[in-house]
């Protein structure tokens, strides 16, 4: 953004409160991490697991939290107003008991819809984005208008959105509230090369401990950790032998018969739900730049893959019937393998935070391994499908308990 052509803000922003503690370089750039433990709090500070579960968290005390890019970020009180960008950090604020908190994320009406698809499951647990900002284009002005206490996106990334300029990113933490957010561990893809020297990654779990630290939510956030470890090792335990799965493709149809693929067991906590797994990628061997690469059905053919995950097909933009239909009319596409024996299913998001990661994880592992995790429901539209108790990979109450503070500390 041009400041020539914009109102210039001057005045300090009613949140002093709440501010970076790291410094800054020389460029003006905000400085990396710093040294020591990346989770740590700074001594003589409260920390994230002082908060009684269910009581609000101690605002007397200044606490601070390290992550890359933005380094020491310190907080003289839990935000109360977060910006959130992508799904994956409001579905962190969600989880971490502040979902009332949010007044911004990504295309509310799509996301807002998926996501209360899969919390339908959770008593308790709910998405209101009805009135919610669109953080697609916003713009300088908007951040202003908003005032959030906490902007839970990267600074690095969004220095390259097409609304703001770094200038614009520096002000709104110097003027707003900080930054806090780490976009490139999507793929662990390279930032902009200003931002690149001290820039670190982070798996999905490990932004989701900070975010909770952000919160004063640490008891939160250990314990659905919990949960997703033992999802993962009651996976790992069971999985086939590798000879004995099946080969699958991450998807989205293009238009002209074709495909847009993703790497299903790429670096990153976009594949946090498929890398587990352990599937064989039928384009593993291929490679792009970017996070994902157009083919047609003929190259779809000759991979053959045995699975197809459609990506996005949860939402009510899309429809996984509408897919599979066009698949088996087509004289070539219906010569996959996944086509022909039915195992063309509907994925989610993947910009996904801790409780989507857990569903997907059960979704995509009974999608690949029936025999061993149990069928998955052919899914056409609705909430994430009702699945007997005795064949959930995790429990639910357990999950929307943790979230809503109904657990003796």
């Amino acid at each position: 953004m041009d400041d020539d052509n914009t109102t210039r803000y001057e005045a300090p922003t009613r949140r002093d409160c709440i501010k970076y503690g790291g410094g800054i370089i020389g460029s003006g750039l905000l400085a990396g991490c710093s040294g020591g433990d990346s989770g740590s709090t700074t001594p003589g500070t409260t920390t994230a697991d002082e908060t009684e579960p269910g009581t609000s968290p101690p605002t007397e005390q200044s606490y601070s939290v390290t992550m890359a890019p933005m380094g020491e970020v310190s907080f003289d009180a839990v935000p109360e107003d977060v910006y959130t960008g992508l799904p994956n950090t409001a579905d962190m604020a969600i989880a971490a008991g502040r979902s009332d908190a949010i007044n911004a994320v990504y295309y509310p009406e799509y996301h807002g819809t998926l996501m209360n698809r899969f919390y339908e499951r959770l008593d308790g647990v709910s998405f209101e984005w009805e009135s919610l900002t669109d953080s697609w284009g916003l713009g300088k002005e908007g951040f202003y208008e908003l005032d959030s206490d906490v902007h839970l996106t990267d600074p690095a990334y969004a220095s390259t959105l097409d609304a703001l300029d770094q200038a614009d990113v520096e002000e709104i933490r110097e003027q707003i509230a900080p930054w806090f957010g780490n976009y490139y561990s999507n793929t662990r893809s390279d930032p902009p090369t200003e931002w690149a020297t001290n820039y670190e990654y982070y798996s999905l779990w490990e932004m989701f401990e900070k975010v909770g630290q952000v919160f004063q939510a640490g008891d939160r956030a250990r314990r659905l950790a919990e949960v997703h470890s033992e999802l993962v090792a009651s996976i790992e335990a069971d999985l086939p032998p590798e000879s004995d799965r099946p080969s699958a493709t991450l998807v989205f149809p293009g238009q002209d018969e074709t495909f847009w693929i993703y790497h299903l067991n790429g670096p990153g906590f976009l594949s946090a739900h498929t890398r587990p797994l352990g599937a064989p990628d039928a384009f593993g061997d291929a490679e792009w730049s970017g996070p994902s690469q157009q083919v047609d059905y003929e190259a779809m053919v000759e991979r053959d893959p045995d699975v197809l995950l459609v990506l996005f097909t949860m939402s009510t933009d899309y429809n996984i019937q509408d897919i599979r239909d066009t698949l088996e009319d087509s004289p070539v596409a219906q010569q996959v393998s996944a086509v022909e024996n039915n195992r063309v299913h509907a994925q989610g998001v993947r910009y996904q935070g801790p409780i989507l990661n857990l569903f997907q994880l059960e979704m995509t592992a009974k999608q690949l391994y029936p025999d061993a995790f149990g069928e998955w429901p052919t899914y056409v539209d609705g909430p994430y499908p009702e699945i007997p108790e005795d064949e959930q990979l995790f429990d639910r109450q357990r999950v929307a308990n943790i979230i809503n503070g109904e657990f003796e500390a």
